[in-house]
């Protein structure tokens, strides 16, 4: 990681070199965690400053449970879309167009004047969840097989540190709009409409600066047939249907946290909001490391064990994350809430990360439709926690404790999964990166 060999400009890098600015590929690998970082802002920007939005609104606690639904549920659909607009479009024009659209709804939020008004915006907004598949696509295809995984844990790491810094920084802009002399119910609202021109912004940033591969955009070279993709072939392998389970397991739950983190610190343990967003950021700021430690480890168990050693790595990352989540819904204290909540997100994003390293290995010439896939998963898990929340029947501290036995339920099937393709086959010899 920390040089870069003299490879064709034109070919996948073997290295990841986080320092360097050199080439179409690390430029690329820059821009798209950075785009996927502030993606986060208008995905999640309204979460830390739902306890406002709800006295504003008026909200119940199962309205609150259908917005968050909501916000993740369209995601499903825009995953799937966007890995096969991915195949055949290219990730540049396709991260450019979703940009745009996703600008629209999270500027508009702040028309929102009633219950039903706010769902359709947080639903609309839900679409800008499917940057993470362009991000993962787009490094997936800028470097080589041994070092996909780290690339695509630390692009995806970063970005979702967007998801933690703004639970904090959220507050601190509505407080800053207050202080100008604002009332609360205009300040929720003109904060959101800074992430939206954020967004607009990174659209023109992409364009302009980035390439579908380091040979040059879909447009610009000969594809042949067979490399264009089919999402039914992604489909039908049943281990994407595994690793659909799994990333609904981690990265599902870490969304429905991102969600529910700082109105749970505020009402369960009475923190001010200022508090509740910096201990709910905290949850998101370990992306900066835990991700790609997930990517780095997986990487390194492959090269010697193969992907039914990834496989192993994942089922037990995704057991210890259960464990901790039902540490965390039985503790009244604070402080063990907080100690508790380090070591299930800990073990979260090294699954996210890891989870990753393998989605390129299942099928090289479907890694769009793949990683459509998946990602939707990680969106229909957090659907389903949603409805946990909603109920009024269900605590808070019972629905943590319910999704920390599926997700441990879920480890135990991925552990007996095979992820190779051949008993004893390489993982090297498994796949041969998809370049055109």
């Amino acid at each position: 990681m920390l040089s870069q060999n003299s490879v064709s400009k034109k070919a996948p890098l073997e290295v990841l070199n986080v320092f360097s600015l050199k080439g179409i590929q690390m430029k690329t690998f820059h821009i798209t965690w950075i785009t996927f970082f502030f993606c986060f802002f208008g995905w999640f920007g309204i979460a830390p400053l739902m306890k406002i939005v709800k006295d504003d609104l008026g909200l119940t606690k199962a309205q609150i449970g259908n917005v968050m639904i909501a916000s993740v549920s369209a995601t499903i659909f825009a995953r799937l879309i966007i890995g096969r607009l991915c195949d055949t479009l290219g990730p540049r024009l396709t991260y450019t167009g979703l940009l745009i659209l996703g600008s629209i709804p999270v500027i508009g939020i702040g028309l929102s004047n009633s219950y039903e008004s706010f769902l359709l915006f947080r639903l609309a907004i839900g679409v800008i969840g499917a940057s993470f598949v362009i991000t993962q696509y787009h490094t997936s295809m800028m470097f080589a097989p041994k070092i996909k995984g780290t690339a695509n844990a630390v692009a995806g790491g970063w970005g979702n540190l967007g998801g933690g810094i703004t639970n904090m920084v959220m507050p601190l802009i509505f407080a800053a709009f207050v202080g100008a002399g604002y009332t609360k119910p205009e300040a929720w609202r003109i904060a959101m409409m800074i992430p939206g021109v954020i967004l607009l912004v990174m659209a023109f940033v992409y364009f302009r600066f980035t390439k579908d591969t380091p040979a040059g955009n879909f447009s610009e070279i000969t594809r042949q047939q067979q490399t264009k993709g089919s999402f039914w072939a992604a489909a039908s392998d049943f281990r994407t249907w595994i690793l659909f389970l799994a990333y609904g397991a981690c990265f599902g739950i870490e969304i429905t946290f991102d969600n529910v983190a700082a109105l749970y610190f505020s009402e369960y343990f009475k923190c001010d909001l200022a508090t509740a967003g910096l201990l709910a950021g905290i949850f998101g700021f370990m992306n900066l490391f835990a991700r790609a430690i997930g990517g780095i480890v997986a990487d390194k168990v492959g090269a010697k064990m193969g992907m039914r050693g990834k496989g192993w790595l994942l089922a037990g990352l995704l057991t210890f994350e259960g464990i901790g989540i039902i540490l965390f819904a039985q503790t009244n204290s604070l402080a063990m809430a907080v100690v508790a909540m380090l070591g299930f997100a800990f073990f979260l994003k090294m699954a996210n990360g890891a989870t990753y390293a393998i989605v390129p290995f299942i099928d090289s010439k479907n890694v769009g439709s793949v990683s459509g896939i998946v990602g939707a998963g990680g969106n229909l898990g957090g659907v389903l926690a949603g409805f946990l929340f909603k109920s009024e029947n269900i605590t808070y501290n019972q629905a943590f404790f319910y999704i920390g036995l599926v997700v441990g339920a879920i480890g135990l099937v991925v552990a007996i999964s095979r992820f190779e393709k051949q008993s004893q086959t390489s993982e090297k010899l498994q796949l041969e990166p998809e370049m055109a």
